[in-house]
């Protein structure tokens, strides 16, 4: 692809101001005034960007490998050469003989990593987020009698608490939905890997899932804002007991909502959290008892309470 480059070495003689184009596939740089070739046979330094590995012929000649990885053995970063000739590796071949010289813990953890990248990409997580996952279900997995145990379920359980380590959680239905195990499963490796490794979390708040649920609704951010401090007023005043954060943060959006010109109903909120209608009333039936005093002061109803459902 042509693009505009600028040179401190290599100007036009005629247009010494004007910017460069480099034509990638000729290897040459022109003046983008007069098309004059001021620079011949330029040397590509950027990242080769083609994979070849696709296509039909056994050779592959890309030059670069996987990057570096701290989860394996030598990074990630060790090389095996085949013998040449007629008698070389095929694709297929390479890749048996590659997998057949790991260890077992590294194949268990080639899996795992290719796991947890197919779920945090179905998330849109950073990176960060699947390489402290990795590095968890790592020291798990490592000198631990694991047989008859769900890798995946493992790795699951490893990216939830990633999750809950950077302050961004999720929920356990947010991550079966991109899992190929179910909750139960998940929280039952998730509770062993915190006791073995002695993991110490933090208790999640409605607030922590408060701003991603709007977002998702496509609500506002004075609705974001309102629902986030009447959350933190119900918990502050202990009037919804016994409730999980997912229902205080549904219940306290549906407030919030009610109050504005973008009223959202339980259903369209229930299926975005992850939670049933019933679950979001009765929370909500607990907090209208005390609604005066959640909203922030100065706040400005669009819909005063009393035409609020009361149920």
């Amino acid at each position: 692809m042509d693009k505009l480059i600028q040179s401190n070495s290599v100007r036009c003689p005629y247009h010494p101001q004007a910017d460069l184009i480099e034509d990638s596939h000729a290897g040459d740089s022109l003046c983008s005034e007069c098309a004059l070739v001021v620079g011949e046979r330029t040397i590509d330094v950027g990242s080769e960007w083609r994979s070849f590995s696709n296509e039909k012929s056994s050779a592959d000649p890309s030059r670069v490998g996987g990057p570096e990885n701290l989860l394996f053995e030598g990074h990630g970063l060790s090389t095996m050469i085949g013998p040449a000739g007629p008698g070389s590796f095929g694709k297929l071949d390479y890749a048996k003989y590659n997998i057949s010289q790991m260890s077992s813990s590294d194949r268990a953890l080639k899996t795992a990593q290719k796991s947890l990248e197919e779920m945090a990409d179905k998330l849109h997580l950073p990176r960060t987020t699947v390489d402290e996952a990795g590095s968890l279900f790592k020291r798990f997995h490592g000198g631990k009698s694991l047989k008859g145990r769900s890798n995946n379920a493992i790795a699951s359980a490893c990216l939830y608490i990633a999750f809950r380590q950077q302050g961004n959680p999720r929920t356990f239905k947010e991550l079966c939905a991109v899992s190929s195990v179910s909750i139960k499963e998940i929280k039952r490796e998730f509770k062993r890997i915190v006791s073995n490794l002695s993991i110490t979390l933090n208790l999640n708040t409605p607030g922590d899932f408060i701003a991603r649920f709007c977002n998702s609704l496509g609500l506002p951010y004075s609705v974001q804002r309102s629902a986030h401090h009447i959350a933190e007023k119900a918990m502050e005043l202990d009037i919804v007991p016994g409730r999980s954060p997912i229902s205080v943060a549904a219940a306290a959006i549906y407030m919030a909502s009610q109050a504005s010109n973008n009223p959202c109903s339980r259903k369209v909120i229930g299926d975005v959290v992850g939670t049933t209608e019933a679950t979001i009333q009765q929370t909500y039936r607990l907090m209208m008892t005390s609604a005066p005093f959640l909203f922030p002061k100065n706040f400005k109803f669009s819909v005063p309470i009393k035409c609020f459902p009361q149920s």
